[in-house]
C-alpha cells in the first residue's frame, strides 16, 4: 500500500483526500479489479463509489466514506506500473518493502508538463468557443468554459511562471501574484462581465505565452477573436 498526493508533496490537512495505491501482484490482478469495490467497501462504512474512466484512470477507484465524510482515492495497479510515475509515493506498508523500494529508486519519476506547443494548439479554440456562447447569450456555457480555461491554460502556465509542476489551479491562493493575474478572468453571469474575463484570459494568456513562446503561433491571433469579445 502506498500513498500519494498531498502526503507525499505536502498540504495534507482535514480536507483533504487520501490517495492510495495498492500494489498486486500479477497473477491476482484480474481478480482483484473484479472485487475492488468489495474490497473498497471492507474497508470502512462506504457511502458511494465510481470507477475513474472519466479521468482516463479505470483502475482508480473513487470513494465516499462516511459518517465522518472522507474522501478516499483507490488505485490498483501492478509492480511494473511504477516505473513511469509522476511523485514518488510513500511506503505505508507492503510483504517485499526492499522490492517496492527498490522498484521506485529506479523509476521514471515526471510531472506531465504541457509544452508550449500544447497550450498554443489549445487556447484559441477554447476561447473562441467561449466567445461564441457570449455572443449567443449561453452564459452558464461561457462561465463554464471561463473555469475551464483558468484550469487547463491559464493556472498551469502561472504555476510554471513560479516554476511550480503545472497542477492547474490547486492550492494556487498561495501565490498572490497569481490570484492577483485570475482575478480578471471571474465572471459572474452578465454578458458584460463574461465578455470582461474573456478578454481578460486573452490578454493574460498571451502575457503568460512570452514567458516560453512555442516554435509557431496561430496565424490571426488574437486580431481574428477580439471581435466576438466586443457586446
Amino acid at each position: 500500500m502506498l500513498a500519494g498526493g498531498s502526503m507525499v508533496h505536502g498540504g495534507l490537512d482535514e480536507h483533504s483526500d487520501i490517495d492510495l495505491v495498492l500494489v498486486v501482484r500479477d497473477e491476482l490482478y484480474a481478480q482483484v479489479m473484479a472485487e475492488r469495490r468489495d474490497i473498497a467497501g471492507s474497508l470502512g462504512d462506504l457511502l458511494a463509489a465510481f470507477t475513474g474512466e472519466h479521468v482516463g484512470e479505470p483502475r482508480l477507484i473513487i470513494c465516499l466514506y462516511g459518517p465522518q465524510l472522507l474522501h478516499v482515492d483507490l488505485k490498483f495497479v501492478v509492480l511494473s506500473s511504477l516505473e513511469k510515475l509522476v511523485e514518488r509515493p510513500r511506503i505505508l506498508w507492503a510483504r517485499d518493502e526492499d522490492k517496492i523500494s527498490m522498484t521506485l529508486d529506479a523509476a521514471t519519476i515526471a510531472w506531465p508538463d504541457c509544452s508550449p506547443e500544447w497550450f498554443e494548439e489549445r487556447a484559441w479554440v477554447w476561447l473562441h468557443y467561449g466567445a461564441t456562447k457570449l455572443q449567443r447569450g449561453e452564459l452558464f456555457e461561457a462561465l463554464g468554459m471561463i473555469a475551464f480555461f483558468r484550469e487547463n491554460i491559464l493556472g498551469p502556465m502561472l504555476n510554471r511562471r513560479a516554476g511550480r509542476p503545472q497542477r492547474g489551479v490547486r492550492r494556487i491562493e498561495q501565490d498572490g501574484a497569481a490570484v492577483s493575474s485570475l482575478l480578471p478572468v471571474v465572471a459572474v453571469h452578465d454578458r458584460q462581465s463574461v465578455a470582461n474575463a474573456l478578454t481578460s484570459a486573452l490578454r493574460l494568456y498571451v502575457e503568460l505565452r512570452d514567458d516560453q513562446p512555442p516554435k509557431v503561433l496561430t496565424a490571426g491571433m488574437p486580431g481574428l477573436l477580439l471581435p466576438f469579445l466586443t457586446i
